[in-house]
């Protein structure tokens, strides 16, 4: 059995940080991947996606961006590049191709089936993020055999569907990007339109996410939230990263030609049922996004910034057709695609260590999993602040993480003299190239 003071799985952005934070504590360590450096970017999204927080805003232990273009929106063979040339040049000891089948407790830490080997060791960090499977709603059983069903993780582009309209379930980040990505291919698009988070991409010249870091949103700790259930479950702000910098919302996706109807309650004898309360649902989200241009301009105010920026607005209410159909045959040519923009959920199937939910996640404090010392978790929503949601988020979380692995450890573990942490730039990042090989 091969032993190794603590574990990381996952070489994503969540996994990397870590890797980097425990070797600027001199903790020897090994970072299990299944797939590539960045697996689920390359093999789980779509070609033309981009980040929804600007450029500026990736940040990583030792990293931020330097490159040409602070303000525009990563396209994801870019982030793929970043990655893979960021675990290079802070020398992160990824095994790739290594797919863990278990880890479960054992005496003094943890037992790790990896690929053909078992290791030991003393703490676990499960860094393999909140994204690996579509959390798609029971009542897509009663889908007619005859649709084809998509999930953002199988969705490559417009070009795969067959022809007919396509019904978009979800109007979050996901859903508004695809809905609009295929109408512009020629189909006809419908968005069934639950919750949602509504948000300007600029507001008063500035990004909406300079905004919500600046107001001090995003640093909202995990403990000072009042729900924070709810809070890890929120739909991703109604954003899209083009390179525009352009607000896309239910609005912006009705004057293109999307169809908006309400939330999609059931598909029974083959007809799909909305909810006939959208317009509701769509008043809520103004409200709430009229309270943060609120405490955006209060703290604007309180800052001294009000003759440098432009004046506060408001933007206009979102439209809702009262005519919109609650109910579509699926048994004839008008709808030949459902595609599931309802989330994600973690996978962690392989952890035979008793701290799930019924849900499938992890019962933790911060990352902390309580009831297995020397277990974390790292990579997912809200997890120490509502920054955590985001790749810059792993930067403090990791920091956290890692003091406190380093504290369970212990004082008698023997250290060795610190390693010199590599210097990082911006641009030597991003000089592998889109392919992201280096």
């Amino acid at each position: 059995m091969k032993q190794t003071t603590a574990i990381v799985i996952g070489a994503g952005h969540a996994g990397l940080a870590m890797s980097r934070r425990l070797t600027e504590r001199s903790i020897d360590h090994v970072v299990l991947e299944r797939g590539e450096v960045a697996n689920s970017w390359r093999t789980g999204r779509w070609p033309s996606l981009r980040l929804l927080t600007p450029n500026w805003q990736t940040r990583l232990p030792g990293y931020h961006y330097t490159g040409e273009d602070p303000d525009g929106y990563m396209p994801v063979a870019e982030v793929i590049a970043t990655l893979t040339s960021y675990a290079r040049l802070i020398d992160a000891p990824v095994r790739t191709g290594t797919a863990v089948h278990a880890v479960r407790a054992a005496a003094q830490g943890f037992q790790v089936h990896a690929g053909d080997d078992i290791l030991h060791a003393r703490a676990v960090v499960l860094a393999t993020g909140a994204c690996n499977l579509p959390a798609i709603p029971a009542l897509a059983d009663a889908l007619p055999p005859a649709i084809t069903s998509l999930t953002p993780l199988t969705y490559r582009g417009p070009g795969q569907l067959p022809d007919g309209g396509t019904l978009v379930v979800g109007a979050s980040a996901t859903g508004i990007q695809l809905a609009g990505e295929i109408h512009r291919s020629g189909r006809p698009v419908t968005v069934a339109a639950g919750e949602h988070v509504r948000l300007p991409r600029t507001y008063r010249g500035r990004d909406i996410f300079w905004w919500l870091e600046a107001t001090g949103l995003l640093a909202e700790r995990y403990d000072q939230i009042d729900d924070l259930i709810r809070a890890r479950h929120l739909p991703s702000p109604q954003l899209t990263g083009t390179p525009e910098a352009t607000t896309t919302d239910l609005n912006a996706l009705r004057a293109q030609g999307v169809r908006i109807v309400g939330r999609l309650g059931a598909i029974i004898g083959g007809t799909a049922q909305f909810s006939g309360s959208l317009a509701n649902t769509c008043a809520l989200a103004d409200l709430k996004m009229n309270r943060f241009l609120n405490r955006a301009d209060e703290w604007a105010t309180a800052s001294g910034l009000d003759d440098e920026l432009p004046p506060p607005h408001r933007f206009a209410p979102t439209r809702v057709d009262p005519r919109f159909p609650l109910e579509l045959d699926l048994t004839g040519r008008e709808i030949t695609t459902v595609l599931w923009a309802t989330g994600f959920r973690p996978d962690f199937s392989w952890l035979d260590i008793p701290v799930r939910d019924r849900t499938g996640g992890i019962h933790h404090d911060g990352g902390v999993v309580t009831a297995a010392p020397g277990l974390y978790v790292l990579g997912m929503p809200v997890l120490r602040t509502r920054a955590s949601t985001y790749i810059h988020g792993a930067s403090p979380d990791s920091d956290a993480l890692a003091c406190h692995l380093r504290s369970h450890l212990g004082s008698r573990r023997r250290r060795r003299p610190a390693a010199s942490a590599p210097t990082i730039r911006g641009r030597a990042l991003l000089r592998s190239g889109p392919s992201g090989r280096l």
